[in-house]
């Protein structure tokens, strides 16, 4: 197996979880989540049985991240985004601000704790019932003045 194949859990809309390894750049087709399970077959789920997918570290620690919101403001660069899924269940997490980045089947997530077992999570549109964008973080851009040019007269009273 390529070393490219990430560890994910998949957690279903009915509480069942799934171990097994994806390939990062294309793990959804047709609708479906393709992955290779612990025990060397390949499995397809549809999204639509998927509540999310995370990407963790080590499999047997738990993937739920332990924080589901952020307890400050997130200094990293992004979307911060609130999830509200179809069972109520609320997480926050960060997302990049370009939309070329963005899967049309769901939304990676940056975890509010990135020191937890769980790296990433994938959340596919159908688990969820709303997602708001709670701020746009990025680099603060200072306008500088330009100096000015002594060579020019000034008009109007400057």
């Amino acid at each position: 197996m390529p070393s490219t194949h990430k560890k994910v859990v998949v957690r279903k809309m009915d509480r069942d979880t799934i171990n097994g390894y994806v390939a990062p750049s294309n793990f959804v087709n047709d609708g479906k989540l393709e992955l290779l399970n612990t025990a060397g077959n390949v499995v397809s789920i549809e999204l639509k049985d998927i509540k999310v997918v995370y990407f963790v570290r080590e499999f047997g620690e738990t993937e739920a991240p332990n924080r589901k919101t952020f307890t400050t403001r997130p200094r990293t660069e992004g979307l911060w985004v609130r999830l509200r899924f179809k069972d109520n269940e609320v997480l926050e997490g960060m997302m990049p601000n370009d939309l070329s980045v963005n899967l049309p089947e769901g939304f990676l997530v940056n975890p509010p704790d990135l020191r937890s077992n769980t790296q990433r999570i994938f959340v596919p549109r159908t688990a969820l019932d709303s997602l708001t964008v709670l701020s746009v973080i990025g680099a603060s851009r200072r306008q500088r003045k330009a100096p000015s040019d002594i060579r020019q007269v000034p008009m109007f009273g400057e």
